[in-house]
């Protein structure tokens, strides 16, 4: 009991001290359970849609996905004929059957063409008005459609693109384009997540998404009083034989909810990984806390040991006191983590994923793992400073405040530190030297983790050189000020060296995904500069296929020497070698793509692959499964034949783009696949006339006007599209990042404040001999700036180092060109040094409104 009253009374006493720790704990147990709550939401909030959306009983066709009709490669959903629905309504049980149809593989326009799909990722979907959509939506505005002209849209789409009752929209599918009028408006009755709706009747819906009447993509079957969905599946499956997928409701709904679960288990896991580094990074500043509060109290701890407190009591008091403030961070942290959930729902919400937080889940596990997570990591954290801590002896009670410092313990840390720091090179090397990239990632993740903590524990013993060489080139200028400032962090490694390295975790990580991304970008760059020999490529960002109707536009447009097609699908392979491979890709080209595609051929020429019945394959394929020019291989085509195909090429398997294709052409495709089985085209490349390019740029785009879905790009526009897109996944990351960087700001800052408290007496003495506060604020500054930039060496050395050895995995996979990104690395390197200065205000300030005499008092 006094054990805990002293820790209480230590406790509230260096309150104001303890405040940065608490925080750094608050924030990282507020990102878990921010994370926690924000996903359980999204999983409740699909769950309820789900749940309301299907029916007892759903019948689709048996090529549709497990979650339900979905597109198949020729841009049509999988249909069955309508006598389905009378079959189904005649099995026993049925109360009501009703046929259904709808497409996710559409466009939809307003009157300027301009798309009314969700940027958010959700899907567009359009079908026939039914009755079970009429369970979840309700009509606010004019009535459902009835004919062709007329379609009802879902409230959050008029709202979001500004739409009225009578205004004209386009429905483009790989049927044709069909418009017509909004005759209502229909909102939702559950949460949705972002998707556009746009319902038609019945016999439109076939039309428009189909080509042809008399077809369904579901039926919605409803049982009967007292049947349950078991049964009714039974009875329905005994009527209609196994040549249909039946699914109960719940089938329906946790097949969906899987589809999503793949999504979201990644989000989750990468923003608590994030949490991680925060986390370990909180680490570093807990114990730098306790540290120095332990060496400020060690007279005070020598007088406890002098009149009776044993070793293991003033342990335990220091552990106490980390136990208040894991206890007291991390309940503020949940608060602070149901709160981030709320405004990260807000932010999907102006995204375009609207989440209610009328279904806000906050599960009783969520609070107990992070109350737990963040007391065990803070007692953990404070482990060391407590056992120094019961190391003090009474006769520290008639010495200064300072614990001495044990050399041998010096000496093991630094032994350790090589040979963890030497493990780590030694395991990056290997993992630059393999010659397949899945046998180099766990070298190179063991040399990352071995690397980090090899710093980590060597870091003290690099501070007298690395601040050595910073202070002679940056605070000599500043005079007797500079070299205090030098010699201020200098004076405990330590203490040093764990705060760099909390700045180093987050800097390092930002450092090698740069020179991974920047290396990815630069090698794309270098690829499509050496391999592709056409001006313009046309395709979907959303992942949409080209409709025929878009291709004859392409087609049709002027100054255009030719015009590639290219589209893939899979088939059933058996090989030589006697093995059967199952749904494997082909890719299927107009013979042009051989000169729009400029690929290494190892054997043969890649142009005879494109001969009837001929097809080519990469080199490692033709490897694995002893394959040579002329050799046959038997080809399923999915929803077609079987083919018996030639060998005529061999391509090399080093490369980056179409890595690992085996083609074949159009014309071999059409001789097996039946025409309205046919994938559509996935992109579709075209050459102009020479000297026209930029006309031909101009009437491309023309062209395609009316398809606002597809994308026209030269060569410039799509090197800076993957630039764009690596560089929003970096911007995320970074973003993601950010919080680890702001608790190692806050480890400077409670850093520089307790060294504050630390120094009170020689302060005074300064001041007293003349030291201006200007002066005494610039010490404290410049020691902030030199501590943050030796982290920033550290992080940036170490990230470069990870992000080459990276970059030569990615070289076994065609990525061959490492590109160091200076600017970044520069930039990164002086906002550190202006972090030091941010983290150095209030410390500075506090240090420059001393009282000379009293500090001078302190005892």
């Amino acid at each position: 009991m006094t054990v805990m009253k002293t820790s209480m009374r230590n406790f509230f006493a260096h309150k104001g001290r303890m405040a940065l720790s608490a925080i750094a704990v608050l924030l990282s147990v507020g990102f878990v359970c921010g994370t926690l709550v924000f996903t359980d939401t999204m999983n409740t909030t699909f769950d309820k849609l789900f749940q309301a959306t299907s029916s007892d009983v759903t019948v689709s066709a048996k090529s549709a996905s497990d979650s339900g009709a979905t597109d198949s490669e020729n841009g049509r959903p999988p249909v069955f004929p309508a006598s389905v629905v009378g079959k189904v309504k005649a099995a026993q049980g049925v109360k009501a059957a009703e046929g259904t149809v709808f497409s996710t593989s559409v466009t939809v326009v307003d009157g300027k063409k301009d798309s009314l799909s969700p940027s958010s990722g959700a899907p567009t979907i359009v079908g026939n008005w039914n009755s079970n959509d009429a369970r979840t939506m309700k009509i606010t505005s004019g009535a459902a459609p009835v004919g062709p002209g007329q379609v009802m849209v879902d409230k959050d789409t008029v709202d979001k693109h500004h739409l009225r009752l009578g205004d004209e929209i386009g429905v483009i599918s790989a049927v044709g384009t069909h418009r017509a009028k909004i005759s209502g408006i229909a909102d939702f009755q559950v949460t949705n997540p972002g998707a556009a709706i746009f319902y038609l009747d019945t016999r439109t819906a076939q039309e428009t998404l189909v080509g042809r009447t008399g077809v369904f993509t579901n039926v919605n079957v409803t049982a009967a009083s007292g049947v349950s969905d078991a049964q009714l599946k039974k009875n329905v499956v005994a009527g209609l034989g196994t040549g249909y997928k039946v699914q109960t409701a719940k089938e329906t709904a946790d097949a969906n909810q899987k589809n999503v679960e793949g999504f979201m288990n990644v989000m989750k896991y990468a923003m608590l990984g994030f949490a991680g580094i925060a986390f370990l990074v909180g680490i570093f500043l807990i114990i730098n806390t306790f540290s120095m509060l332990v060496a400020q109290r060690t007279r005070e701890i020598g007088l406890m040991r002098a009149i009776g407190s044993s070793r293991k009591q003033v342990n335990r008091s220091v552990l106490a006191e980390a136990l208040l403030l894991g206890v007291f961070g991390s309940v503020l942290g949940v608060g602070a983590g149901v709160g981030l959930a709320v405004g990260l729902m807000k932010l999907m919400g102006s995204m375009g994923m609207h989440l209610s937080t009328a279904d806000l889940t906050v599960k009783w596990t969520t609070p107990v793992v992070g109350v737990i997570l963040g007391v065990v990591v803070t007692v953990l954290a404070a482990y060391l400073p407590a056992r120094r801590a019961g190391k003090v002896s009474p006769m520290a009670a008639l010495r200064d405040a300072g614990a001495p410092t044990d050399a041998r313990a010096g000496r093991v840390r630094a032994l350790v530190g090589v040979l963890l720091t030497g493990a780590g090179g030694y395991s990056l090397y290997l993992a630059g030297s393999v010659s397949k990239a899945t046998d180099g990632s766990l070298w190179l993740g063991l040399g990352v983790v071995l690397s980090l903590i090899g710093f980590v524990v060597v870091g003290p013993l690099l501070v007298a050189g690395v601040v050595r060489v910073l202070g002679a080139v940056l605070l000599r200028m500043f005079g007797p000020v500079g070299r205090m400032a030098e010699r201020n962090a200098l004076r405990n490694p330590r203490r040093t060296g764990a705060t760099g390295a909390a700045l180093m975790i987050g800097l390092a990580l930002v450092a090698c995904l740069s020179v991974v991304g920047s290396s990815m970008v630069a090698s794309a760059t270098d690829q499509l500069d050496k391999t592709v020999g056409t001006d313009f490529i046309i395709q979907s960002d959303g992942g949409q296929r080209i409709t025929p109707q878009a291709v004859r536009a392409v087609k049709d447009t002027p100054g255009l020497a030719r015009v590639t097609e290219y589209r893939t699908t899979q088939a059933d392979y058996t090989t030589p070698d006697g093995k059967t491979l199952k749904d494997t890709d082909i890719t299927a080209a107009d013979p042009t793509y051989a000169s729009d595609l400029r690929k290494k051929v190892v054997a043969g020429k890649l142009k005879d692959a494109y001969l009837p019945d001929s097809m080519s394959v990469h080199e490692k394929f033709a490897k694995a499964h002893g394959i040579h020019l002329g050799s046959r291989i038997k080809v399923a085509f999915k929803d077609g034949g079987t083919a018996e195909l030639t060998v005529r090429a061999i391509t090399t398997s080093d490369d980056m783009i179409d890595q690992g294709a085996k083609y074949t052409s159009i014309a071999t495709l059409a001789k097996y696949v039946p025409a309205d089985r046919m994938p559509l085209d996935e992109l579709v490349f075209a050459t102009a006339d020479k000297g026209q390019q930029d006309a031909a740029y101009k009437s491309l785009k023309s062209a395609l006007h009316d398809y606002p879905q597809y994308k026209v790009r030269d060569q410039t526009d799509y090197k800076q599209a993957l630039k764009d897109q690596i560089g929003q996944l970096l911007n995320m990351i970074y973003g993601l990042l950010a919080l680890a960087i702001i608790v190692a700001i806050l480890g400077v800052v409670n850093t520089l404040a307790l060294s504050v408290v630390e120094r009170t007496r020689e302060i005074g003495l300064m001041r007293a001999i003349g030291l201006s506060r200007r002066q005494l604020r610039r010490m404290i500054r410049m020691e902030s700036v030199v501590i943050a930039l030796f982290g920033a060496l550290l992080g940036l050395g170490l990230g470069m180092g990870w992000g080459a050895t990276a970059q030569q995995l990615l070289a076994l996979e065609g990525l061959k060109v490492l590109d160091i990104p200076w600017p970044t690395i520069t930039a990164v390197f002086l906002g550190s040094a202006f972090v030091g200065l941010f983290a150095a205000l209030i410390p500075a300030f506090r240090a420059g409104r001393m009282n000379v005499l009293n500090a001078i008092a302190t005892d």
